[in-house]
């Protein structure tokens, strides 16, 4: 190589094309590290044996293309001379063949005996998670009891214990899936799946629908909360509770109007005349991470925003915008639902 190119090469690498290159590397290689929905961070024995089943695969994959392309890059050097059969054969059935199958054979062998654990059943506790178009309807089910603890686009978890979740579809394929805590399963309408998971350190993640279900798929994401034991049964009583009695005047408006309008007719609320089940149930709202399934935060500006501007928000969402109520309305209507806690 002469000093001209070597020159023009490091010019290339110092100058915008190798800055820009850098730049796209550095990204791809960041993009998905994000913690709260990294499957490289892992806060869970599931999640620790999917991380697991990856780096020992990629060290797998580059042993595999070190092998096939060692013994290709032997041959074209032995192209140079003459070839000399004894040799080729056992480098191409050894390299190209033997070794290849010995390592994939090991590797989905290992694979496949760390995978019965995200099917073990639970230590008690059983979360029943129906895939809508586009939210989640969770329903606890604790050891024993009668009749299911009910909320909805939000995961509670207890740390250091196996959770089965049944999981199932209302209309289309979705996928349930906690990057930080364990694998996806897909949700088909009419048919039930299982998957468990074992969280073990406390936090919130994110969990999203891993399966293209419509429009509004981008937007069908959950907060997945990790408790204490304690912190969580204390969580779990509250939750089974009724509403509580709406406080201030605008609240008591918000109420009058949420019965005039007729949400009670797709939404439940505890406690109340309101008994839908068309729609999630609105009992805790006001203590939830997320509004519109991880769409907005839970502010009493963002309620004013789900409420007047549903369908842009969310395209394809079944509950209407309710744009013919003046902004004192809305307001009140957003105080009423904000304090639902």
């Amino acid at each position: 190589m002469s000093s001209r190119q070597r020159d023009r090469g490091h010019h290339w690498l110092l100058g915008p094309a190798g800055v820009k290159l850098a730049g796209f590397l550095t990204l791809a290689l960041v993009s998905g590290c994000g913690k709260e929905q990294s499957a490289l961070d892992a806060a869970g024995v599931d999640a620790v044996a999917v991380r697991n089943i990856f780096l020992v695969t990629l060290v797998g994959a580059c042993i595999l293309w070190l092998l096939v392309n060692g013994a290709f890059y032997t041959l074209t050097r032995l192209r140079t001379g003459p070839v000399d059969p004894k040799f080729v054969r056992p480098l191409l059935i050894g390299g190209g063949i033997v070794a290849p199958t010995v390592l994939l054979v090991g590797l989905l062998v290992w694979a496949l005996n760390l995978l019965p654990d995200q099917r073990a059943p639970g230590d008690g506790l059983q979360v029943r998670v129906t895939g809508e178009q586009w939210w989640w309807r969770v329903e606890y089910w604790p050891e024993g009891a009668e009749a299911p603890v009910v909320t909805a686009n939000e995961i509670r978890l207890p740390a250091d214990q196996r959770t089965e979740f049944v999981l199932a579809a209302d209309r289309v394929i979705h996928s349930f899936w906690i990057p930080s805590l364990g694998g996806k399963m897909d949700m088909f309408p009419g048919r039930e799946t299982r998957v468990s998971l074992h969280p073990e350190r406390p936090g919130r993640y994110r969990g999203q629908c891993a399966e293209f279900c419509g429009a509004s798929h981008a937007w069908m994401a959950f907060a997945a909360v990790v408790m204490p034991e304690e912190e969580f049964d204390a969580w779990l009583e509250r939750e089974a509770a009724d509403a509580v009695a709406p406080e201030g005047a605008e609240a008591m408006r918000g109420e009058a109007l949420f019965r005039s309008e007729g949400c009670g007719a797709c939404h439940a609320v505890r406690g109340t005349e309101a008994v839908g089940q068309v729609g999630p149930d609105l009992t805790h709202v006001g203590s939830r991470e997320t509004l519109g399934a991880g769409r907005l935060g839970t502010t009493l500006k963002d309620f004013e925003r789900w409420i007047a501007h549903t369908g842009e928000l969310k395209p394809e969402v079944k509950m209407p915008t309710y744009d013919h109520l003046g902004e004192a309305e809305i307001a009140d209507l957003a105080a009423y639902l904000k304090g639902l806690k």
